[in-house]
């Protein structure tokens, strides 16, 4: 017999492997179904039992979803020994034990006979289970693990086997009936072919002999389950909620309400709320106090307090202040190291008292992120208890340990769990009791109330806080989807089908009233927020920064002086040292400048920053890592310059200390240090070993929303079609949402590029008012602009701290990184006292390296890029030429422009350019072009002036020399001259106002004219804001010199460099091979006897491509084919097969570089090595085969043992002839390998017609908006073309066009596509014509579509010349013009014979005359060929 049963129980266990004797982990059966059927499948009995509980409830959860309450099941249920011995004879009788899922039940009913001592018989029945992988492949349900289809459910298999719904899932009996059906349904059909039938297909033939048709349901009448518990619940009698002591509604209107469970968007996609609202919403409603509870990161701890005080700074009276209260929401699991089983623990929230309490959270919230982090960052009672002091703790949310037990287990777990967390936090407990009206709730505080009066814990009232304002409760649930990949219009709820999210509007930030009016049966709910507030001391998180300690050499260490002495003099040692070695000899200005800095850097008390960074950069360059020569203001300090820190010499380029560190005011000093990309983690694995991996932190990003970005997200959980999405988004100028809704007309001209723009944002203001679907994406976008998306790490940003981290921030784990990263972001980590570095890593630098490396290893001479002349001739033609693409910090089209118009001569002109070329001062270029070239005069306004602005051609170009001139002109201090700076740069409008009256009087004490100290302070008011900092400016500029010095002088070797650095990039690659042919440098493709990883030069000064730059060919192989090379050249293919360890390089490392023309050195060509010559194996594979065998063979015993000959005993195999490919065949194979073509380019033949018949680039599709109403051409080789039929079955085609520099898809419609298709194939290389008109407007919105493309006219790019040449006119002026040349090109016309005039244009030069002659009687073909042949007399022809 058949014997079908299921279950309903308690609930789910944590541990689905646990044993069954493990009673706490099963849960207990509430319900238990069977069917009894014989081998036919026809029902001989059914039994429905609903179990008496003993000693346990029936959690509400649980209630929810069978609907058998603990009351309903007092009453009507029945003793679980009675319904076990029940089941016991009726398994008497069984063969086979069915279900859905049912090792669940046989769990469950298992663990319910260990209990009662009884013998488990399911454990000797053969099992049929309807959930198995064979019914996962029937339903075919899509989305299951390692692409594999889910598991049905009952309901699916139900649906998929009879096409019909089966809605009482979850009542023991009617499930029963469903299994039982699909089960004989799957056999009858034989859609399954379980185990225990052991192949014997009788089974099968009782069922199908008894059932004709579809099996059909037994008709057993089920009770409703829910119903029946809910009358019950309805005569329960009310639970007495009385509260502990009375207060009249007059106390109650006293004492505020403050929200102490508040989420921000620091908890990542799980809220709305941004910090300033929050602080501004507080206010409003006049709330002393507010919590932020964020989910278990203190990432918006330190932005919190900042935004609090500088609320608070704006209220003098107590009565507007707010108190902040630092809390978090901790997931507290069983193990937090149990990474064996998903364990999200439950959701406590701890607020601290005080700074201590502070300390202990961020403890706790580093914890759960280093060694807790599963699915969710996770801590567990051992480490509560570790770090409890001076928190308070609420119970929690629904998902609280409390609230959750009561709901999922039972009271006295729930119990149990509340006495915990009195017993460890006494009166600093408090039950948090929320009111959002849902049910669950409503049952949840019952017990809570009950509890609290048991057992004397004061009850608190919170709102769970996700969105500041009712309206955003939209916003946020589009956030939610986002973070579960959903889309909005899934169903909330639990299990398949479903997604997350909360099931009302209720979580947001409400008002004291409301939250007073939700509680007034329980006001010392309300009254508990005092009593947290007195308990929390208010506290800040800004430090001072506090440095690691450097050891100093004991010498240095003076007795009775505090370390800081023993650090400054160590410094003076050292720079004094390093000055000896830069100076050829010590002047009293450099003393004076060395012996100022050393003061400042004194009294500022940072020498151990010095020291720091010296140390590490000292290393770098030992370890061969390169170093820039500076970055920003710190290449002005000289002290810095003799560490060795920077590199080039302030006192010489007139570089500011002051604007590096101001000595009228302590702040921490900045170096931020470039060092070669590749050699920077070296740089960071010292500092890691120095100071200890427990010490040194990554700096944490946060990815927030942008405009666009939210708009997209939101239009996919909205369902918004992409390409409306695509096309709104494109709308979006450089603005935010918030500024492109509100922002006046005059505004937003003043703030986007043109009227274009201004039409755009005009447009999006009217799909915002709309009510349709891209008015309501626009309008819950604009909500969720500036959410946090992710966290990264901050690109350069490194933190050392004096001992372990967590003691000073919180901390977190990143993705990419081994090192941990701060949970506090770039803006806050030095204000909380954290030192910050920059290891920036500057490809730059790398490029230089490789330079250097490869003029060493092929001419012998040893470079150092320090050294270069800075009057080097060469290198100043390549600026005066623009000659600049690859040049550091040059190479823009712009840049070039100017650089042509200026004509550098000297080094300042190289870092003024620098300075100048930006957005702002750009302006300023063509008069400083003009007063360079002498074509304008150079004027001051005070002849003073002079001294500082004499390089820069009476222009202020630098911020320095604003501060200069404010020292000379008005006796500003060092200090003042640098608050100027700042104040000018920064636009400080109240700082300004306070320097500008010193400053007028500074100048007139010093005799110069107010009206034109008016005039010099206007000008520094327009201009400073864009002046640039000169140290920085001069630092890059020296870089830039040295690439172009390396350019000038080295061009192939720099060039190889430059690919090799951007050999990742595919498109730079094409871009500098491209600049290659320009400089009249080859650049071949790879090759095994000549290739290295990288880019090379051989013996020819011709370019090797680089092995690396081959898809799929790895650096493990490149390193076997170099060091085996090293023993001589290759002979061939078998030769390097029985050479290298063909482990590294594996069959496509062959077959990539085969294809890439890497063995084109030897006599065969490629097609040969891919000849199957007959047995079906590519001769490159038996090459392999051979040289493994070989291999093999030598390394055997018996070749040692009696010393054969290896070489004489393999014959190298013979090479099958074969045809060469299609030269268009082996490009395209040849592309696919390296991703640009490198022998040629199919278009190469066609350069001419493309050239002669002007073609427009497919770039210019790139905004395709401006081309509407115009004609153009394209020519390229189609890579891909598909015939499509449409709806209404009309036929269409898209195809891919690619010209040498991009490619783009193409889609033709209608009569044009049955016009113009017989051109459209892949590998045709054509030329057309399109006509770009307005988009269809849509009927229905009045949406005007995206622009489309009429096409007019097609032809084969062969055949473009011969088509479209009306007359060939040669061009010549008469001196050039010699009988030789006249008798060449008589042969040639005469040859190419046709039917198109032709004629010649004789220019006389010195006459300024042209003379045109046309021929009356021969006509010639204007062909390609004829053109090549005018091409090589050589002489300049044009065809109309």
């Amino acid at each position: 017999m058949y014997l079908i049963f299921d279950t309903e129980t308690t609930g789910l266990p944590k541990k689905w492997k646990a044993p069954l004797s493990d009673s706490d982990n099963w849960p207990r059966c509430v319900q238990i179904a069977w069917q009894l059927h014989d081998l036919s499948g026809n029902c001989v009995s059914y039994e429905n039992f609903i179990i008496k509980p003993n000693g346990y409830e029936i959690p509400y959860d649980s209630e929810k979803i069978h609907g058998i309450s603990t009351q309903l099941a007092q009453k009507n249920g029945i003793d679980l020994e009675k319904v076990l011995k029940k089941l016991t004879t009726v398994l008497n009788k069984t063969k086979f034990i069915c279900g859905h899922n049912v090792s669940f039940d046989l769990n469950i009913i298992g663990a319910e006979f260990f209990r009662l001592g009884l013998q488990n018989y399911f454990e000797e029945i053969p099992i049929i289970d309807t959930c198995t992988e064979q019914t996962a492949n029937l339903c075919k349900i899509t989305g299951g693990r390692g692409g594999k289809f889910k598991f049905p459910t009952l309901i699916e298999l139900n649906q998929f086997l009879f096409n019909q719904n089966f809605e009482e899932a979850h009542n023991a009996t009617a499930d029963v009936e469903a299994t039982a059906r699909c089960l004989f349904e799957l056999i009858r059909n034989e859609s399954i072919s379980p185990d225990a039938f052991e192949g014997d297909l009788s089974f099968y033939k009782k069922v199908k002999s008894n059932f004709k048709n579809q099996v059909k349901p037994i008709g057993i009448k089920h009770i409703n389950l829910k119903s029946a518990s809910e009358e019950l619940i309805k005569k329960r009698k009310p639970l007495d909620v009385e509260t502990v002591s009375i207060k009249t509604k007059q106390q109650l209107s006293n004492s505020p309400f403050v929200h102490l469970h508040v989420h921000s968007q620091f908890s990542v996609l799980q809220s709305t709320s941004k910090i300033p609202m929050l602080v501004d919403t507080a206010h409003k409603n006049k709330m002393p106090a507010l919590a932020l509870t964020d989910k278990g990161n203190l990432m918006g701890a330190f932005h919190f307090i900042k935004a609090v005080q500088k609320h608070n700074n704006l209220f003098d009276d107590k009565e507007n202040k707010i108190k902040p209260i630092i809390g978090c929401e901790f997931y507290v699991c069983d193990d937090h190291k149990d990474k064996t089983r998903r364990d999200d623990g439950f959701q406590i929230v701890f607020l601290a008292k005080n700074k201590l309490g502070y300390y202990n959270l961020s403890k706790m919230s580093s914890i759960a992120y280093t060694s807790g982090f599963y699915y969710v960052p996770r801590i567990d009672k051992d480490i509560v208890e570790k770090y409890k002091d001076n928190l308070i703790v609420l119970t929690g949310n629904l998902y609280g340990e409390v609230p959750s037990k009561i709901l999922n287990l039972g009271e006295r777990q729930a119990e149990e769990a509340l006495l915990w967390w009195k017993d460890k936090f006494k009166d600093d407990l408090y039950i948090e009791l929320m009111r959002h009206n849902q049910d669950d709730e409503k049952r949840a505080n019952e017990v809570l109330i009950s509890l609290s009066k048991k057992h004397k814990v004061s009850l608190v009232a919170t709102n769970n806080t996700f969105y500041t304002n009712q309206e955003d409760a939209n916003a946020h649930d589009i956030l939610l989807c986002l973070k579960e990949g959903e889309k909005q219009s899934t169903p909330i709820g639990k299990g398949r089908g479903y997604r997350y999210g909360l099931p009302n509007q209720e979580y947001y930030f409400k008002s004291q009233e409301q939250m007073k009016e939700l509680f007034d049966d329980l006001p010392d709910a309300i009254l508990s927020c005092s009593s947290i507030i007195s308990k929390v001391s208010s506290f800040d998180l800004s430090n001072q920064v506090l440095l690691p300690k450097f050891e100093i050499p004991n010498k240095f260490k003076l007795e009775n002086k505090s370390d800081i002495d023993g650090e400054n003099a160590y410094l003076k040692y050292l720079t004094i040292k390093g000055a000896e070695k830069r100076y050829p000899k010590i002047s009293k200005e450099i003393s004076d400048r060395l012996d100022f800095e050393l003061k400042v850097i004194s009294n500022t008390g940072y020498p151990g920053y010095f020291l720091i960074v010296q140390d590490f950069i000292s290393a770098a360059r030992e370890m061969g890592v390169s170093v820039g020569p500076g970055r920003g203001s710190a290449a002005g300090s000289a002290v810095a310059y003799c560490l060795g820190i920077t590199n080039l010499d302030p006192i010489k380029y007139d570089l500011l200390f002051e604007r590096f560190l101001n000595p009228d005011r302590v702040s921490l000093p900045d170096i931020d240090i470039d060092f070669d990309d590749e050699g920077r983690s070296k740089v960071i694995d010292y500092v890691i070993k120095k100071y200890g991996s427990n010490q040194v932190a990554q700096i944490i990003t946060y990815g927030k929303m942008a405009a666009k970005s939210s708009i997209r997200d939101t239009a996919r959980v909205l369902d918004l079609p992409l390409n409306d999405a695509d096309r709104i988004s494109k709308l979006v100028p450089n603005l935010n949402l918030d500024q492109i809704i509100d922002g006046s007309d005059n505004y937003i001209k003043e703030q986007v590029r043109g009227g274009d723009e201004f039409v755009k944002v005009k447009e999006l203001q009217t799909l915002y008012k709309r009510d349709d679907l891209e008015g309501r994406t626009l309008q819950q976008a604009r909500i969720l602009e500036g959410s946090l998306r992710n966290t990264g790490i901050h690109a350069c940003g490194v933190i050392i701290t004096p001992d372990d981290i967590t003691e000073f921030v919180p901390i977190a784990t990143a993705k990419d990184s081994n090192l941990v990263v701060t949970q506090f972001d770039n803006s806050v980590v030095e204000d909380a006292g954290l030192l910050k570095m920059d290891f920036l890593g500057l490809k730059t630098l790398t490029l230089i390296k490789d330079t250097v490396k490869l003029v060493k290893y092929k001419h012998d001479i040893e470079l150092n890029p320090d050294e270069f002349p800075l009057d080097d001739e060469k290198t100043y033609s390549l600026f005066q030429r623009g000659d600049t693409v690859g040049v550091f910090q040059y190479e823009s089209a712009g840049m070039k422009k100017y650089l042509r118009d200026l004509k550098p001569t000297v080094f300042a002109d190289l870092i003024a350019m620098n300075a100048l070329y930006r957005p702002g001062p750009l302006e300023y270029i063509p008069s400083f072009v003009s007063r360079k070239n002498g074509t304008e005069k150079i004027s001051y306004d005070l002849p003073e002036m002079a001294e500082f602005l004499e390089e820069t051609y009476g222009i202020t170009v630098y911020q320095e020399q604003v501060m200069q001139l404010s020292q000379k002109l008005a006796g500003f201090s060092k200090g003042d001259a640098d608050l100027l700076r700042k104040a000018m740069g920064k636009k400080i409008i109240s700082l300004l106002d306070k320097l500008k009256p010193k400053f007028i009087k500074g100048g007139i004490e010093r005799n110069h004219p107010e009206d034109v100290l008016e005039k010099i302070w206007k000008d520094w008011e327009a201009f400073a804001s864009y002046a640039f900092n000169k140290s920085h400016s001069t630092c890059y500029a020296w870089i830039g010199f040295q690439t172009a010095y390396l350019k000038a002088h080295y061009p192939a070797e720099y060039m190889a460099a430059v690919l090799s650095n951007n050999m990742n990039d595919i498109k730079q690659v094409s871009f500098f091979m491209e600049e290659c042919k320009h400089m009249g440098l080859e650049v071949l493709g790879p090759d095994i006897n000549e290739s290295y990883y990288k880019f090379t030069v051989n013996d020819n000064q011709a370019i090797r491509f680089g092995m690396g730059a081959v898809k799929g060919v790895g650096k493990g192989a490149v390193e076997t084919i170099i060091k085996n090379r090293e023993k001589g050249q290759y002979k061939s293919i078998f030769d390097l097969a029985k050479r290298i360890d063909l482990r590294a390089a594996n069959k496509k490392t062959f077959e990539n570089l085969l294809l890439a023309g890497g063995f084109d050195g030897f006599s065969p060509h490629r097609a040969q090595y891919f000849n199957p010559d007959g047995d079906g194996v590519m001769f490159f594979e038996k090459a392999i085969r051979f040289g493994a065998k070989y291999q093999e063979n030598l390394n055997s015993l018996q070749i040692n043992l009696f010393g054969h000959d290896e070489s004489s005993s393999y014959e190298e195999l013979k090479i099958p002839q074969c045809d060469e490919w299609q030269k268009l065949d082996l490009l395209k194979k040849e592309k696919e390998v390296v991703g640009i073509y490198i022998s040629a380019h199919p278009l190469d033949e066609h350069i001419k017609a493309i050239k002669l018949f002007s073609s427009s680039p497919l770039s210019v599709l790139d905004n395709i908006d401006s081309l509407i109403n115009k004609d153009l051409y394209f020519s390229g080789i189609i890579n891909d073309f598909e015939k499509l039929i449409s709806k209404n079955g009309n036929g269409w085609g898209k195809f891919l066009l690619e010209d040498f520099d991009d490619q783009y898809e193409f889609r033709i419609f209608g009569e044009e596509y049955l016009k113009f298709s017989h051109f459209i194939s892949a590998n045709s290389i054509v030329r057309f014509k399109v006509s770009i008109r307005e988009g269809w407007r849509n009927r229905e919105t009045g949406k005007l579509g995206p622009p489309r493309m009429k096409f007019l006219h097609f032809e084969l790019l062969g055949d473009t010349i011969k088509s479209n040449s009306k007359k060939l006119i040669i061009n010549s002026d008469l001196d050039s013009l010699t009988e030789e040349k006249i008798n060449k090109i008589k042969v040639i016309l005469t040859k190419y014979k046709g039917n198109k005039p032709f004629g010649f244009d004789i220019f006389y030069e010195e006459d300024k005359m042209k003379v045109n002659l046309n021929s009356q009687k021969q006509k010639v073909d204007v062909c390609n060929e004829l053109l090549n042949e005018l091409d090589s007399v050589p002489i300049k022809y044009r065809i109309r």
